[in-house]
């Protein structure tokens, strides 16, 4: 059994543990706030942008362009997997996040299952390391792209992904990322970036007044089309970094109540251990005393 002294060493260093527990539970709550806040003030705006997409497809239906999908929904049912796809990968750069990046790193792995000349796309170094020690060839990792998550990156981001679409390497491009369900729950999603899909705006009301583009629709929709990727990376690096810090925050939470709960243990152990070293010298010490007077009774 431990002494006191091991004992009030491992309570101290528990102890300390639940310090930065504790510290980054209220860090992972204060920039949550701010990021929910950042995706908030963006939102309009985006939402604009699919509206003004969705007007040019009421206008021109049957449009075709590279950045849309057919009219006839995709080139044929058999010929999935001779398409040339992308995946963008979201994770953290941090870990202590629960299963947060585990999640995220088994999606992609499946994915990459069904298509093993799928280029791939990290953000987070935790995905870039997990994936460069499995051999994983990365097409390209963005730094520090995946804290705190701002429209520059994502417009930096969508360019290098633009490139290789516009060359024809590749088809389609998914972002595979982490959506929050509510704030006890989150899932890893896979959305298609590009082509964009007709079904995203085909929500519109009926009987609506013939707007006008200048200089012509497909003009406008070449400039806007690629504004909606960019804020859907920007949504998803701000959707996963909110279910990063959500995480952080369930499973530094978990690790506080865990702690005092070993404290409590530890302080009843220590307790126990003392009354027992306090009961062991008393009975020494009346055992010494006992000695003493029957050796001078003897004398």
């Amino acid at each position: 059994m431990a002494n006191t002294k091991e004992i009030l060493d491992r309570m101290n260093g528990i102890k300390d543990t639940m310090k930065i527990t504790n510290a980054m539970y209220l860090i992972s709550s204060s920039k949550i706030r701010k990021a929910r806040k950042n995706m908030e003030q963006v939102k309009d705006y985006f939402q604009a942008v699919r509206d003004t997409i969705g007007n040019i497809l009421v206008c021109m239906p049957d449009m075709e362009h590279r950045y849309l999908e057919k009219a006839c929904g995709a080139a044929g049912k058999n010929d999935w997997s001779t398409r040339k796809r992308a995946y963008l990968v979201i994770t953290a750069d941090k870990g202590l996040a629960g299963a947060y990046n585990l999640n995220v790193i088994k999606k992609t792995e499946a994915e990459l299952m069904k298509f093993p000349q799928a280029r791939l796309f990290v953000i987070g170094q935790i995905g870039l390391h997990h994936f460069e020690n499995t051999g994983v060839e990365i097409e390209k990792d963005f730094f520090y792209s995946s804290q705190n998550p701002s429209l520059q990156r994502a417009r930096s981001i969508t360019a290098d992904l633009m490139e290789p679409f516009r060359n024809g390497e590749i088809d389609e491009i998914f972002v595979i990322f982490t959506r929050m369900k509510n704030v006890l729950q989150s899932d890893v999603a896979i959305m298609k970036l590009f082509p964009l899909s007709r079904s995203q705006f085909v929500s519109r009301e009926e009987g609506r007044s013939e707007e006008s583009f200048f200089p012509e629709p497909k003009a406008v929709f070449n400039q806007i089309a690629p504004l909606t990727m960019q804020g859907v990376i920007f949504s998803a690096l701000t959707e996963s970094y909110c279910a990063e810090l959500n995480d952080r925050m369930t499973a530094m939470d978990g690790a506080s109540k865990s702690a005092s709960e070993m404290i409590e243990d530890l302080e009843l152990l220590y307790n126990r251990t003392r009354q027992g070293t306090i009961t062991q010298e008393i009975t020494e010490i009346i055992a010494g005393s006992r000695a003493q007077k029957k050796k001078k009774m003897q004398g």
